[in-house]
């Protein structure tokens, strides 16, 4: 295994978000990855366009924010270590529904959306378990979202 790809490796198993794969499984993954290094300040996707990777950010911080009619750009939600971004791109051409801006400067793992599902579609183990964290991830995310409207509609109650 290249020296990237067992970089990779170790990154993706440092996060714990593919933790139930073995080594052999994971090298898999590592192989079509790409480590990102990120300065804090640069925008990593904007809302709108397609979304061609999956990341997993290993160390740092981004910032999701959402384009909101006559209120403009509005932080939804800061993910750090361990979290993933991207998700859509395991879905065909979907489009970035924020922009994501590095934080503090990050390490990222990049993984080609269509790269993955094919990774997934041959080994359907590797599928089966990518699914599974993509379905916990998507339900945090999820609640996030519920907690976040509770706090917007309790601020606009009468006291």
């Amino acid at each position: 295994m290249a020296a990237q790809n067992q970089t990779a490796l170790q990154l993706i198993r440092q996060t714990g978000f593919l933790d139930d794969l073995s080594d052999e499984e994971l090298a898999k993954i590592a192989d079509i990855s790409e480590i990102q290094q990120q300065d804090a300040g640069t925008v990593l996707f904007q809302e709108g366009t397609v979304c061609v990777s999956l990341f997993i950010v290993v160390t740092g911080s981004v910032a999701l924010d959402m384009h909101v009619p006559r209120r403009g750009q509005i932080r939804i939600l800061t993910v750090g270590a361990g979290e993933i971004l991207g998700w859509s791109a395991l879905w065909g051409s979907q489009r970035m529904t924020a922009m994501g801006t590095i934080l503090d400067a990050a390490t990222l793992v990049t993984i080609p959306g269509q790269r993955l599902q094919e990774l997934c579609d041959a080994d359907r183990e590797i599928g089966y378990r990518v699914m599974q964290r993509m379905a916990v991830a998507l339900s945090r995310r999820l609640l996030a979202a519920r907690l976040q409207l509770l706090d917007l509609f309790s601020e606009t109650q009468p006291a």
